[in-house]
């Protein structure tokens, strides 16, 4: 009995102790956002010139120091996606070396001191990758059983083998297409190996095409012959109908046709070894602190004066301390 009077005290203690630090926290939060009010009432102009002047630095860097992005949608042809990152990877070290000979003379780029970088990246299209071969599917679902979809997406084993990338050319100035996209791609375009397998590759296609169109012919004739001897009243017709020989007939002669226009678009995309499907010149990054510097250095000046006075302080505070010792 005698004790709970003496713990509903420690209670009353505790409590009027955090109650009391609570209090004194809030009281020094208030107290640091007053000095901060007199610090900059008492530096006002000294802040409001070093803002101008940085606003006015960060625009003129803005303005004469810029980067541009252009970009280069690529397909690869005739399994040549490794070829294709291991040219892009040779020109982006001779771009750091600022081998403006091999740029100008092997590459044919006109405006070499305008490259800054250059990349390529995989554009991810997992659906067209999966729908391509029924192999994918299953490599697909055998990779997610161990790990996350989405890191197995952008996995560079599998991202290598999406149909499209990206070519990103990063420039200090602007470039044009001729000076610059044109010659890159004609340097991805150097190589006998591949031009081999691409002139194998469109002549058997158009031996397909050939082939194909003379299957269809027959396919043709066949149909026609069908449709006179039921004109002539011939009732083997109901033959052919009821064994469905016919309707296989039809469908086979469908699939060809839609085979034959695939084989043309094909065609149309196997004209290069790196086929170039789209291009964007001379945008403007903005990532980083490209265009923003306009708003960066005004602060960090102020930031400089605020550190540079806390320092002024404790330095000042210091010297007295050191003053009293002696």
């Amino acid at each position: 009995m005698s004790l709970e009077p003496k713990n509903t005290d420690n209670q009353e203690i505790d409590l009027s102790q955090i109650s009391k630090k609570i209090s004194s926290l809030i009281d020094s939060f208030l107290m640091s956002i007053f000095k901060s009010i007199l610090f900059f009432k008492k530096n006002a102009i000294i802040v409001l010139i070093l803002f101008v002047l940085g606003s006015g630095l960060g625009y003129f860097m803005d303005v004469t120091i810029r980067s541009y992005i252009s970009y280069l949608t690529v397909t690869p042809n005739f399994e040549s996606t490794d070829y294709l990152y291991q040219k892009i990877r040779t020109l982006s070290s001779r771009i750091q070396e600022k081998d403006t000979e091999f740029l100008k003379n092997t590459v044919g780029i006109k405006q070499t001191a305008a490259i800054k970088s250059v990349k390529v990246e995989p554009i991810p299209d997992i659906y067209t990758f999966v729908g391509s071969k029924e192999a994918n599917l299953d490599l697909i679902k055998l990779m997610a059983e161990e790990g996350e979809l989405s890191k197995i997406i952008t996995d560079p084993i599998t991202s290598k083998n999406y149909p499209n990338h990206f070519i990103t050319i990063t420039t200090n100035v602007g470039i044009s297409k001729e000076a610059v996209l044109d010659p890159i791609m004609k340097y991805l375009e150097d190589s006998d190996y591949f031009k081999k397998i691409q002139a194998e590759t469109v002549k058997n296609l158009d031996k397909k095409i050939v082939a194909n169109d003379s299957i269809i012919s027959q396919i043709d004739l066949v149909i026609n012959t069908f449709a006179n001897k039921k004109g002539a009243g011939n009732d083997k017709m109901v033959y052919y109908n009821e064994n469905t020989q016919l309707n296989e007939i039809i469908t086979t002669k469908n699939e060809l046709v839609m085979e034959q226009a695939n084989l043309a678009i094909k065609k149309i995309n196997t004209d290069k070894i790196i086929k170039e499907n789209s291009y964007s010149v001379n945008l403007q990054e903005t990532k980083s602190v490209n265009g923003k510097q306009k708003f960066i250095f005004p602060i960090v000046f102020v930031f400089l004066f605020i550190l540079f006075k806390l320092v002024q302080s404790f330095y000042n505070s210091q010297l007295e301390k050191y003053k009293k010792l002696q």
